[in-house]
């Protein structure tokens, strides 16, 4: 019996994953170590209970009484913190679901990268944070990182029997998020609720958000760098409205191969808890007759800032991935208490970016997992200054 254990089980990811575990079995075809979630305690203590997991984690400290006295009968044991975080990691699982937004998914990753499991990531901030480190330590330990994200899981698909020496571009598919059609000139104005209309994607709310300014597009740009080893200027990004092609990949010889399916995340979440098998998965089967037709458009770097700003984070290289993403989660706080405007978010990133060239290390060094927590840290109390100063300024 396979043995896993999922990172961020309350977020739409781990909620998708734990669906694919019980349609093909649950607790009767899988042995789950440990499940961790955030605020929504009385839902990851259902998810324990239902799979026998072993130990479920809540983020907050201040959250284990109530967990416990959810768990009460159960045989689950219940822990809390970022160090009941680190120490489920720590529990070997052959396979392990990073699912946790935000840097806070780093630590748990490489713990669990240390036991040579196959980490199925969805946290797309290790990888932009900390790249050379986590491959280095997949490396080390014999274990195994697949991409879950739709676009990653795409490219890797894509990629399945060819060399990656014979891959002349990697295209990047985005859906423009919920505000693509809106005039330039009124983005300034757009609310949260406005962001979080997409109009293709169900997803969790900072990472709608991200969508609507590109962000998470940004970072998936110096993820596919990270994660293929290709060039920054072999990734493309394009506007695809459909969210029917999930990214592609462009060979020497003129030949591009896609990846299609409906916009559902347990395609490229199956893909990798099933991998090297395929799976039947309760996904919908595309009528390409009733579709008809697919566009594209290429990005507005003025409406989507975040694009050019990777650009500029994968040349410098060093530690700017990890003060790229730490003001970028600051910058979404900032917007989603109504402290900056939608269009601030990108210059708070530039101008923590600029403020810190000097701390973010040399093109070529490998960073530590220290380097990354301090440059993090720093970057957002950076973040934070930057966004006061300009409350006082107005």
């Amino acid at each position: 019996m396979r043995s896993l254990s999922i990172f961020g089980a309350t977020g739409s990811v781990g909620e998708q994953t734990v669906d694919l575990l019980v349609r093909a079995g649950g607790a009767e075809a899988y042995r789950v170590v440990a499940l961790t979630g955030g605020r929504n305690l009385a839902r990851l203590a259902e998810m324990a209970r239902d799979l026998r997991a072993e130990v479920a984690v809540c983020a907050e400290a201040s959250g284990l009484s109530e967990l416990r006295e959810r768990l009460a009968g159960s045989g689950v044991a219940a822990a809390a913190g970022p160090e009941a975080m680190a120490e489920a990691a720590d529990r070997p699982a052959d396979w392990v679901m990073s699912a946790i937004v935000g840097a806070a998914g780093l630590v748990p990753g490489v713990r669990a990268l240390r036991h040579g499991s196959v980490l199925a990531l969805a946290n797309k901030e290790s990888l932009v944070t900390a790249g050379p480190l986590l491959m280095a330590e997949a490396e080390r330990h014999g274990a195994r990182i697949l991409p879950v994200d739709s676009e990653h899981s795409a490219i890797f698909q894509a990629l399945v029997g060819e060399d990656i020496a014979a891959v002349e571009r990697i295209i990047l598919t985005a859906s423009g998020g919920a505000l693509r059609d809106w005039p330039l000139e009124a983005l300034a104005r757009a609310t949260v609720k406005d962001a979080l209309a997409h109009p293709n994607w169900a997803m969790g709310q900072r990472i709608t958000i991200d969508s609507a300014s590109m962000f998470n597009k940004a970072l998936e740009v110096i993820e596919t760098r990270e994660f293929f080893g290709v060039s920054p200027d072999q990734i493309e990004v394009i506007i695809h409205p459909e969210s029917l092609i999930h990214s592609m990949v462009g060979y020497r010889d003129g030949a591009i191969i896609a990846h299609l399916g409906a916009p559902d995340m347990r395609h490229s979440i199956g893909y990798a808890l099933n991998w090297p098998e395929r799976s039947h998965l309760p996904v919908a089967r595309l009528d390409l007759a009733q579709i008809a037709t697919l566009t594209f458009r290429a990005p507005d770097l003025a409406r989507y800032p975040a694009l050019r700003l990777a650009r500029e984070v994968m040349a410098r290289r060093g530690l700017a991935g990890a003060a790229f993403n730490a003001a970028k989660e600051v910058a979404l706080d900032l917007f989603l208490d109504g402290r900056i405007g939608f269009m601030d978010m990108g210059s708070v990133v530039e101008a923590v970016l600029e403020a810190m060239d000097a701390d973010l290390g040399r093109e070529n060094a490998m960073p530590t997992l220290e380097d990354v927590q301090a440059v993090d840290h720093l970057a957002r109390r950076r973040a934070g200054e930057i966004a006061r100063g300009r409350a006082g300024a107005a």
